[in-house]
Order: structure tokens, then sequence, then C-alpha cells
């Protein structure tokens, strides 16, 4: 396990798994690290790059200080300066955020108030009832369970065209013409259980592919290839679009973005001619039992939530999740969430959620040559300028002092009706993506 302080010698070869927020902003670290020099790096990834089933490939992805976390709040305090500056800021829009809750998410609210408050840079509004919240956000009714009973506007935060700064971030790393980009789907580390050493990866096709050290990056597939049971696990998360006019558009495109931690909906200005509402929940699992990752006999099993799709249209919302979108519509927009405008399309996108909702960015504590950067919970996009930072920097020993402990692998496992979360998850708990399909098909 890495220790806030230690030595480091660059390996001579560096393997990065996943081509994501995590993946692709360590390759552009490494590149631009002297320590690095003379190492040669390749990134490997199922789909060519954007994969469209990314969590990072998206419309729009909110970016905030706003967070019950002082480190967190910190950190994208620091990754926002950046997005305005010269991190691909012309896919970046301030239009604010309006953070609001009905339940026990309050408490939430209240510490990210006092958060963004003690930065002393960001312009804050308190709303102390839906009529505040329904008249900064411009929406058309004021129903407290879906816009909720109070909150604050931060004029400081907003979002990001996520699919637009995830490219400009690859043909920025492309410039180096460093990195070795391979398309392939990886489906086992290579482990000689006697050393306790993983020196690469085998690909589908059985095609090795070998360093001596592989940044596991792999986001909701990690299940797939490490054991992570009591650790982390992949959620679905439900996206849906819906076309709007260009007059529905210049209304609301300058308004901030309403998330509602109680219900976990959201809705971000429309961009495009489309408004895109999402659900940061407590998701749907899809539990799948696979070969055991880290085993050597072929007959050993587990059982873990891993992701449904091998493409997007392998991907469909359940019946529940999309009424949960439009009844939350209909709620602050009745003239949106009219039944004969249907969805323009929509998706489940896969978190991978840490009990606690802190990254793992640490050298794997059983097995030299594997670090590992993962567990995104839904909210590692917003750091992208400075998350490949954070990750060399944890890989060399220089962890941040803010995070030291935050991000080491955990020392033991807890089931995951134990998981405390970071609180800000709210809507309904324990749904199984295939029970909920099920469910729909059975009252047809």
């Amino acid at each position: 396990m890495a220790s806030c302080s230690s030595s480091f010698e660059a390996p001579s070869s560096i393997l990065i798994i996943g081509s994501g927020v995590f993946g692709l902003s360590t390759a552009y670290e490494l590149c631009k690290n002297d320590i690095f020099k003379n190492t040669s790096i390749t990134l490997v990834d199922r789909q060519p790059f954007p994969a469209p089933d990314s969590s990072s490939i998206d419309t729009s992805r909110i970016v905030r200080a706003d967070y019950a976390s002082a480190p967190y709040s910190r950190l994208a305090a620091a990754a926002q300066n950046l997005w305005r500056t010269t991190f691909a800021p012309q896919h970046y829009h301030e239009n604010g955020l309006c953070i609001t809750a009905s339940g026990p998410e309050q408490k939430y609210v209240s510490e990210s108030l006092a958060n963004v408050q003690s930065l002393a840079t960001c312009k804050i509004e308190v709303l102390k009832n839906s009529e505040d919240i329904k008249r900064v956000t411009g929406i058309e009714k004021a129903f407290e369970d879906a816009c909720g009973s109070l909150g604050y506007v931060n004029w400081s935060s907003g979002w990001v065209d996520a699919e637009g700064a995830m490219r400009w971030l690859r043909s920025e790393v492309e410039k180096f013409n460093r990195v070795c980009f391979i398309t392939g789907t990886v489906t086992r580390l290579i482990i000689d259980h006697t050393t306790q050493t993983v020196s690469g990866v085998r690909l589908k096709d059985s095609t090795p592919l070998v360093a001596d050290l592989t940044i596991l990056a792999a986001g909701a597939w990690t299940p797939s290839l490490l054991d992570m049971r009591g650790i982390a696990k992949a959620t679905g998360q439900i996206l849906v679009y819906l076309p709007v006019t260009p007059t529905e558009q210049a209304n609301l495109q300058h308004r901030p973005t309403l998330l509602n931690l109680s219900t976990g909906l959201f809705l971000l200005p429309p961009h495009n001619n489309l408004l895109k509402t999402a659900r940061h929940g407590h998701g749907y699992t899809n539990p799948t039992t696979i070969p055991h990752p880290e085993s050597a006999s072929p007959s050993a099993t587990l059982t873990v939530s891993l992701p449904s799709y091998h493409t997007v249209a392998d991907s469909p919302v359940p019946p529940e999740g999309l009424h949960a979108a439009r009844t939350f519509l209909a709620s602050v927009h009745p003239s949106l969430a009219t039944p004969s405008r249907p969805f323009a399309w929509s998706r489940v996108c896969w978190y991978l959620d840490t009990r606690s909702g802190d990254f793992i960015i640490d050298h794997h504590p059983d097995y030299k040559g594997l670090f590992v950067a993962t567990g995104g919970n839904g909210h590692a996009f917003k750091f992208l300028p400075v998350l490949g930072d954070m990750v060399v920097k944890c890989l060399t020993g220089k962890i941040p002092e803010d995070f030291c402990g935050l991000w080491e692998w955990p020392r033991e496992r807890v089931a995951e009706e134990e998981w405390k979360g970071d609180g800000s998850r709210g809507g309904p708990v324990g749904m199984v993506l295939g029970e909920e399909m099920v469910r729909a098909v059975s009252r047809l």
C-alpha cells in the first residue's frame, strides 16, 4: 500500500487499461512528467475511441465544487479554474448549479454549502423554499417532491460537454506521440501467483500485453478483472434526452442545473436542442457470475455486479427509470413532458461505486506491478483537468495531504448493506436491473 511519501523508480513500460477519465488523464500526465520520459506507454480499451458506452462520453457532465467533503471541494475548485482557462475551456459552460433536498440529504446540502462558502470564490444564493428554487431555475412548477424544499444555487458551478472535452484530451495526448493505443478486450490480468506479480493482461483473442507496471483504470468493468466484492460494485444510472425547440432552449439554456439529492434526479440546461434528465441515485445492480479473475483454477467463479451491455444498444432504461424521469419533468416543466413528445434516446450509464464514495487510487496491496485507479462514483469527470496529476502523484508516493488515506485500497471488505456512501445518493434502493426489466414485461 502506498505511503504519503516514498521513493519511486519509473518503470520501463506502463500498460493502462481503460481510456475513460482515469485512464486517459493518467496517460496525459505520464507524457508530461519528466520522470517517465524513458517509459513506454500503452493504453488499451475494448472499443475505438470515443467508446459510446463509456460513462465519460456524453453530452454533458456537471462541474461543481459543491461537496460535503472539504478535500473534494478544494480539488474540484482547482479543476474548475483549469476548465475556465486552459483545459478545453471551449467545452465548459458556467450556468450555475441549484442543489436541493427535501429529506435526510439536507445534511449533505448544508455541509456542501459551508464548504463552498469557505472557498470564498463562489457566488452563492441560499434558497429557503421551493418558490426560491423555481425563481432561479426557471421551472414552471414548484412541486417540493420534485424540485426540493430548500437548498442553494452556486452561480460559480457549471457543466461541460463531456464528449467534446474527452476528444480534446485525446488530441492533446496524441500530440506527444508517445502513447501506443490498442483496441482490444482485456479478459484477465497476467498474474504469477508464485511471486504475486502482475506482468500485464491477456486479450480476448489470447494476445498478451506485457508491461513492468499495469494501471487498472477500467471503471465499471474493474470487477471483471479483480475481486472487488466488499470494495466496489457497478451500478447503472438512467440518462434520458428530450428534444426541445429552439425557443424552449433559448428560455432555459442560461438557467442553472437543478439537482435534487433526495430523489437523485437532475436536469441540465438544454444544449443542441436536447434536454438531459438523469438520476444520480443508488442505481441498478446487475449480478453476473464470471470466472474468478484472480484464481488459477478455471472452475472458480464469483458473482459481482457488472455493466449489462457490450454496446449502448444493449443497455435500455427500464420502464421504472423512464417513468421516474417523465414524472420529474412533468412536475417541474409540464409543458415539456407531454406524452406526445417521446424521449429522443436514453441509456443506462454505469458507475463504479465504492462503499465510502471515495476514489481508489493506490498500488494493489497483494500484487506487485499493479496500480488501481478507479471508483469514480459518478463524480470523477469534473476532476478531469487534475485527476491524472493526482493519479501520478499517488503512483510516485507523493499523495496529496488532503487525500492521504482516503484513496488507498481498503484494508478490509465490508458487506454492501453496510456501505455508508457519501450521503449524496437519493431515490429507490436495492433495484436489480434484470428484475426491473422482467417486472416491466410482466405488466404487458
